[in-house]
């Protein structure tokens, strides 16, 4: 009788760590999976953080470098980017060192010093040329490009490529891309991407916005704020004399309203817009309605027509729909033409 109480009782105590040891193993089991789970979500993370750290907080901070010949064409190409108008500008007063037309600097598109996710960062540029350019249906040079904005951007003429400005702005982007890889490829290159309405531009809209966000940088007459010494600007004139010219980049609605929607108004970022795609489309479109100098020779642009940007707002055009509609839109039609006509996918 003992003898069998007995072994009822092993088996009752067997049963019961089985039942203990299930729910454990189970435990250890799904902590497993969770573990592993968490660590590849964690290289995976760290997969696209890296491109962020990397290239937009290794420390841009001119001030430290130390002294040397080549650190010195380092800080003058920074002062070129920062002050255009001073060295190779109007506000120059060696006559024969002016280069840019209007009083902008270069920072005042290339945000931060050209160091702005989304803002058309040199951070890499410099490994990302030679490179193939609709614009000249060409493979061209980084000192063509710099030149490419001096003429249109600047409303000026171009630098001499072997000369002393270009050689400084040259020395920055590269040090601005030091620890880059080959290719130049960085994360928060150029522009952010928008939906783009299916519809043409609202330029009532686009007024209300830019009455509502953009007035109190740009001004009621969009003329932009001086800097304390008179000629450059703190905020940039968003159109008149003093702005870009009509062959600009940013005279295509899509192409301003990407730069609009990652960066403006003041304190946006392409984490954190503060307006909607369509907000960013309407005002961009009101912008580039207004008056601004007549960049000469356009028609010479795009020798390869079908490469041309949908929203380039001035002719010839490889297709048949209206100036007005390369302006202003409806964009969405004009693309489907090209993929249809030429199997060209267009995004601008």
């Amino acid at each position: 009788m003992k003898f069998a109480n007995k072994k009822k009782a092993q088996s009752a105590i067997q049963i019961l760590a089985r039942l203990l040891i299930l729910p454990f193993s189970c435990l250890l089991l799904i902590s497993f999976f969770l573990l592993c789970n968490c660590l590849g979500n964690t290289s995976s993370q760290k997969e696209i953080e890296k491109p962020i750290d990397m290239t937009y907080s290794m420390g841009y901070n001119i001030a430290q470098l130390e002294d040397s010949e080549e650190n010195e064409l380092i800080r003058y190409g920074y002062e070129l980017f920062q002050n255009t108008s001073k060295y190779i500008g109007p506000g120059n007063d060696k006559k024969n060192n002016v280069y840019a037309g209007n009083n902008l600097s270069c920072n005042n598109c290339h945000l931060w010093s050209g160091t702005k996710a989304y803002a058309a960062p040199l951070v890499g540029i410099i490994k990302r040329f030679p490179q193939f350019r609709g614009r000249e249906n060409k493979i061209g040079t980084i000192e063509e490009r710099v030149n490419g904005c001096m003429e249109r951007s600047m409303n000026g003429k171009i630098i001499p490529p072997d000369g002393k400005e270009m050689s400084g702005l040259l020395a920055y982007m590269s040090w601005l891309s030091r620890d880059i890889p080959e290719g130049g490829k960085v994360f928060g290159q150029g522009f952010v991407k928008i939906n783009i309405p299916d519809r043409a531009v609202n330029l009532d809209k686009g007024k209300t916005v830019f009455e509502a966000r953009c007035i109190v940088c740009h001004g009621e007459e969009g003329k932009g704020v001086l800097s304390n010494d008179g000629y450059s600007y703190e905020y940039p004139p968003l159109w008149g004399e003093d702005s870009y010219n009509d062959g600009a980049g940013m005279t295509r609605v899509i192409t301003s309203a990407r730069f609009i929607k990652g960066n403006m108004p003041y304190g946006a970022t392409y984490e954190n817009p503060i307006l909607t795609d369509e907000e960013a489309y309407d005002v961009a479109g009101f912008i580039n309605s207004q008056k601004r100098p007549t960049k000469r020779n356009r028609e010479r642009d795009f020798p390869d027509l079908k490469k041309k940007p949908v929203s380039t707002p001035y002719p010839p055009f490889a297709d048949t729909f209206s100036i007005r509609q390369h302006q202003f839109g409806p964009f969405l039609p004009i693309m489907e033409y090209y993929k249809s006509e030429y199997n060209i996918v267009k995004s601008k």
